[in-house]
This record gives structure tokens, C-alpha cells and sequence, in this order.
């Protein structure tokens, strides 16, 4: 297994990354805690989370399963700040004063004197970015972080960031956590060839387009019992629409035909695309997660990237997995 850099710090994680926003929601905390070891005993060090995801519990889990093991300084953590955890207007947001004590509260959480990868979980627009990275660069600075990242942000605020940074004398943005499978296509548009420009290393969500890409849906059957699209409804059942399902099982199709798991596949498609690190898989237990390491020794062939291109040309959509950020106009 090739090890990569996480964008321009000089961090290096494995070309998966373990996406825990399952954890406790709804896999129990001892499976969570099985999956988070079996991850780093397969090389996965990337744990990724965020302090909203079950309001910190995702986060104490995996402090917990670090500390009661010693093997906090085989993982790379990366956490995330931006949505309310709490009631008050200031529980919330990118400004200094929430970024400062949500790094704190995670720190205490996670177990930890730092957090390897701080992200910001989407933009604020309602607060001026310098005010932003110049909290992040302070928490650098002070040691609590080592890198920092944003999330599901367009690409015009990525290049913001890294301008100002250079200006101003932050901390450049290392990575960006963008929706990305072959379903939705759109950060090839703008983000990547920014990614590119200024070395910022992408950390796609979703790579498996919440099982669409696996053949978990029948054309027939768009809500299947116990899917995340079926549980938690709203945002995930409209990522999961008929024309989704339709185009994901021409992929299914088309990888059962040359052989492939489709959901492996689906994967290696996504972390074999230009500016990727490592696509974050998001199992429910550590069976699910044993059948994704594979794609850490697999490779994608100029035959297959050139049929899913025919499936969903580059830059296009077909299902619409931007639909958490307000600043995408374009919907399907």
C-alpha cells in the first residue's frame, strides 16, 4: 500500500480514510470501537469525525478506543467545527469565539493534545474568513493543531483561503472534504483543477453515493428498509433519487460484467481521481469494513474510468449530493 500526503502538510494517511459518522448512529460503541482497531491494524490511520456527529459521542468513542489501547500515534485524527452544539446564536458557525472553544471541547473529547486534521464542517459566509484562519492559524500555533481543512466548501472559497493565507501570513488550507462519486461529478468542474493549482488534498464523502454504487437499490425499490436514505429521510432520501438509482446500477451492471464488486470498484474509482488522498468509507460494522479493504491494493484501468465515464461524463451530475450546501444553485 502506497501511502500519500495529506495535500501540502507533510502528514502522510493511507489512501482510505474511515468515515465514523456511523458510530453510535447506529453501530454500538464495542463494534465502533472494533472498527476503529481493525482499521488501524489494516493500515487505515485517517479517523475522520466531527463534533456534531451524535453531538461529540463519535468523537469520545474514538478517544476512548485510542487511550484505552496506546495507539493514539498510529492514527491520524481529523475532526470538524461549524455546526450548533448548542442552543445560543455563538454555539455555532466559523467565528473565533465558537472555533476556539469547539477546539477545546474536542481536544477534552478525543483524549488528545491535538488534533492532526481541524476542519471546517462547511462555510460561513457571515463571517469574515480572515477572522476564520487567523483562529485556525492561532490553534497551530499554539500546538492544539497540526493541519487544517474545510469541507463541502465551492471552489472559489477554497482559492479565497489559500490567497488570504498567502497575504496574511495563515495557515493554508491542506484539504477539502467535498461530495464526490461517480453519481455527482461536479467538483471536477472547478474544485479539482483549484486542488490541483494550490496542492490541497481532497477527502471525498459519500464515494459509494450511500450504496447506490454498491447495488444496493432495485429500480423498483428507492427506499430500502434500514438504508440511511429510509432512517434519517430528508437530505439523504433526496440524494437517493430514481434517477440516481437508475444511473448507479448501470455502473452495478457494468462492473458485475467485468467481474468487479461493484461497491470496491466504486471506491477505487474515486480514490484513483486526480487531487484525491483518500476517499472516507463509512461502514456500519467491521464485517462491512473488511469487504472495503481491497480497494487499498486495487487500481482503476483506463477500460473502466473510460466506462463510467459513459455512464456520467466528467463534470456531471446525477444525483445531487451538494444538497447540505446552500451555496450550490444548481439542483437535479
Amino acid at each position: 500500500m502506497q501511502y500519500r500526503r495529506l495535500g501540502n502538510s507533510g502528514i502522510k494517511v493511507a489512501p482510505l480514510g474511515l468515515g465514523t459518522d456511523n458510530i453510535l448512529n447506529p453501530t454500538p460503541e464495542d463494534e465502533s470501537k472494533r472498527m476503529i482497531l481493525r482499521a488501524l491494524d489494516a493500515g487505515i490511520n485517517l479517523l475522520d469525525t466531527a463534533n456534531s456527529y451524535k453531538q461529540g459521542e463519535s468523537e469520545r468513542v474514538i478517544g476512548d478506543t485510542l487511550a484505552e489501547t496506546g495507539r493514539r500515534d498510529e492514527a491520524v485524527i481529523a475532526t470538524k467545527v461549524h455546526y450548533p452544539m448548542g442552543p445560543g446564536v455563538n454555539d455555532r458557525g466559523n467565528s473565533r469565539r465558537h472555533i476556539m472553544r469547539a477546539c477545546e471541547d474536542s481536544l477534552r473529547r478525543l483524549r488528545t493534545d491535538r488534533i492532526d486534521l481541524y476542519q471546517l464542517h462547511r462555510p460561513d459566509f457571515d463571517t469574515p474568513v480572515d477572522e476564520t484562519l487567523g483562529a485556525l492559524t492561532d490553534l497551530v500555533r499554539q500546538g492544539k493543531v497540526v493541519a487544517i481543512g474545510s469541507s463541502t466548501s465551492p471552489a472559489w472559497r477554497v482559492v479565497e483561503c489559500m490567497l488570504r493565507a498567502e497575504l496574511k501570513g495563515f495557515v493554508p488550507l491542506a484539504t477539502d472534504q467535498p461530495p464526490y462519486n461517480l453519481l455527482d461529478r461536479r467538483i471536477e468542474n472547478e474544485l479539482v483543477p483549484a486542488a490541483l493549482t494550490y496542492g490541497v488534498g481532497l477527502l471525498p464523502w459519500s464515494p459509494l453515493a450511500m450504496g447506490v454504487l454498491g447495488g444496493r437499490y432495485a429500480d423498483d425499490d428507492i427506499r430500502v428498509e434500514g438504508s440511511r436514505a429510509a432512517v434519517r429521510g430528508g437530505i439523504y432520501a433526496e440524494r437517493v433519487s430514481q434517477r440516481a438509482v437508475e444511473t448507479g446500477n448501470l455502473f452495478v451492471r457494468m462492473a458485475r460484467e467485468m467481474g468487479e464488486d461493484a461497491a470496491r470498484l466504486a471506491i477505487t474509482w474515486v480514490k484513483d481521481q486526480p487531487a484525491v488522498v483518500a476517499p472516507l468509507i463509512g461502514p456500519k460494522s467491521v464485517e462491512q469494513l473488511e469487504h472495503f479493504l481491497p480497494v487499498l491494493e486495487m487500481s482503476l484501468s483506463a477500460e473502466v474510468a473510460a466506462a463510467c465515464d459513459a455512464i456520467n461524463p466528467p463534470g456531471s451530475a446525477a444525483a445531487n449530493f451538494h444538497n447540505s450546501a446552500p451555496w450550490m444553485k444548481m439542483q437535479l
